[in-house]
């Protein structure tokens, strides 16, 4: 029934999941494993099958080798059941080394973590903005140099980038302390590239905008979500409005759509008999079975 046909591919674009070791609360309040497992219920009851989920830092809070296995041990599964890879991104509160060896399956190592996967035709690239010991972003001499090489060649679909720090503005208290350093460096090298959209979390709040001429979308935590009609002067997080992003690929465009986790009442709908129905009509007939207003019209 749409213009725009299915999508090529749809990703599943998570941020900043902040577990601890041992199933610790975050802040002694916030069960992040609870909302994680949340988010793929939904998806296993959608029929929504994402062919990457996307990480895009601030995976563990204190980088904790415990929390990584434990955040694995959800997603693994999940992956599993979707059939969908999984891309974990560097952020200002994981270890690197520790990253290496209880995501990747790879040796220790605390060279930035850097990558680059395709499905089908679409390149999605994974940054490491993150400076062990402090909570800013910036990005190497070397992994600017790494990236440029990596998009001298276009990719049949494009590429989207995703990082820990998003390069765009914030006005919330203290926060632009800990933006990505030095943007115009990344502008050099992404703009006039097949680079159609840029993937960040850090900011624990859904927000949109352009960089180098490119959307750039961030995705809220899971874990807890800053507050940006909190006290004038005050930087609150608080315990709700948790999401998540849905990242749906077409030819000419891509679409992002931030999605709630939990459950909620619903108090209007079609059931899928009708979809079903709807379908089975032609264009002039879903006109007048479903657009057509009978009071009006």
């Amino acid at each position: 029934m749409a213009q725009y046909g299915r999508p090529l591919h749809t990703i599943a674009h998570i941020s900043d999941t902040h577990f601890l070791a041992d199933r610790k609360p975050l802040y002694g309040a916030v069960d992040t494993d609870a909302t994680l497992t949340r988010l793929f219920e939904q998806f296993d009851r959608s029929g929504i099958r994402p062919e990457l989920l996307v990480f895009t830092g601030d995976i563990a809070d204190l980088g904790e080798a415990d929390a990584y296995r434990r955040i694995r041990s959800i997603v693994d599964p999940a992956a599993e059941r979707l059939g969908a890879r999984v891309l974990w991104v560097m952020g200002n509160h994981d270890d690197r080394s520790r990253v290496r060896t209880e995501l990747l399956d790879e040796e220790p190592g605390t060279d930035p973590v850097v990558t680059s996967v395709r499905i089908g035709g679409l390149r999605v690239i994974a940054l490491d903005t993150s400076v062990p010991g402090y909570h800013h972003g910036e990005l190497q001499a070397s992994q600017l140099e790494w990236l440029r090489a990596e998009l001298a060649e276009p990719a049949p679909e494009g590429t989207i980038v995703a990082l820990h720090h998003p390069p765009i503005p914030t006005t919330l208290p203290l926060m632009p302390i800990l933006e990505l350093q030095r943007q115009h460096e990344l502008d050099d090298v992404l703009r006039g590239t097949d680079v159609r959209a840029v993937l960040g979390g850090h900011l624990h709040y859904s927000t949109t905008s352009l960089f180098a001429g490119v959307p750039v979308s961030v995705a809220a935590a899971t874990c807890y979500t800053m507050d940006l009609t909190g006290a004038a002067g005050a930087l609150s997080g608080v315990d709700g409005g948790q999401s998540f992003s849905l990242v749906q690929v077409y030819d000419d465009r891509i679409v992002h759509s931030t999605i709630p986790i939990g459950d909620y009442a619903v108090v209007s709908g079609f059931d899928a008999a009708f979809v079903d129905r709807m379908e089975s009509l032609d264009d002039e007939g879903r006109i007048a079975a479903f657009s057509r207003h009978p009071d009006r019209a």
